[in-house]
């Protein structure tokens, strides 16, 4: 009798029993063989401008460049007009007589104009001397330039043009003379006492030196040209 008052409680609590086991392997088969819930990563939107597009770098090209020819342009003609020079009084065919001058050198045989005067060589006439303590003296002088000789003469004149002039020498100057300075046609040196005693003794003797001047301006280097 009591036995069969457990009776239905024993098949209720095995009914719940089993439920409960079926409950949980369903929940164990789906957490098991269930698919994974998927993710869907969703792209950046981007703006409707595309941005800068990079381009390929060309190749060099294998073949060499070909150059162009170019045509030299064609000078026109010159509008310059040519200038006219003064026709100068010199004539080829004189002669200096200076030992290191070319037979073949120019000669007026007029007075010379200004083109025609040589810049390097004077006709000397007198001697200035001047307080010693300038360490100078002054050289009167003519510039001029060399005539046409004759030819029954041994060499050309100095034509001397111009106002004399005064330029001045200094004591210490390298000075070399000829005949009739010296007894020589060959160029010797002396000083410059000895070039003054000689000109105050013969005045106003026009012979012909070359010079050279120094940084203070003065004449520093003077030579006498041998004439015959």
């Amino acid at each position: 009798m009591n036995v069969d008052r457990l009776r239905p409680t024993v098949l209720t609590l095995a009914a719940i029993t089993l439920a409960v086991a079926l409950t949980g392997c369903q929940e164990g088969g789906s957490a098991a063989g269930g698919a994974a819930p998927s993710v869907t990563a969703e792209a950046p939107e981007t703006s409707g401008d595309p941005g800068p597009t990079a381009e390929p770098a060309e190749e060099p090209s294998a073949e060499p460049p070909t150059e162009t020819p170019t045509t030299p342009a064609t000078p026109g003609p010159s509008t310059k007009k040519p200038t006219t020079k003064k026709p100068s009084t010199k004539k080829s065919g004189g002669s200096k007589s200076g030992a290191s001058e070319d037979s073949s050198a120019d000669c007026v045989d007029a007075p010379p104009s200004p083109d025609d005067v040589d810049p390097d060589e004077i006709a000397l006439y007198r001697i200035e001397e001047l307080d010693g303590s300038t360490g100078k003296v002054n050289l009167v002088l003519q510039h001029g330039a060399w005539g046409c000789g004759m030819e029954d003469t041994d060499g050309a004149p100095f034509v001397g043009t111009g106002e004399e002039s005064r330029w001045a020498l200094d004591q210490a100057a390298y000075v070399t003379v000829t005949t009739p300075i010296v007894e020589s046609t060959e160029n010797q040196r002396i000083g410059v006492q000895e070039l003054i005693d000689w000109v105050d003794a013969h005045p106003d003797s026009g012979l012909v030196f070359r010079y050279e001047t120094g940084d203070d301006g003065a004449i520093h280097r003077l030579e006498q040209v041998f004439t015959p």
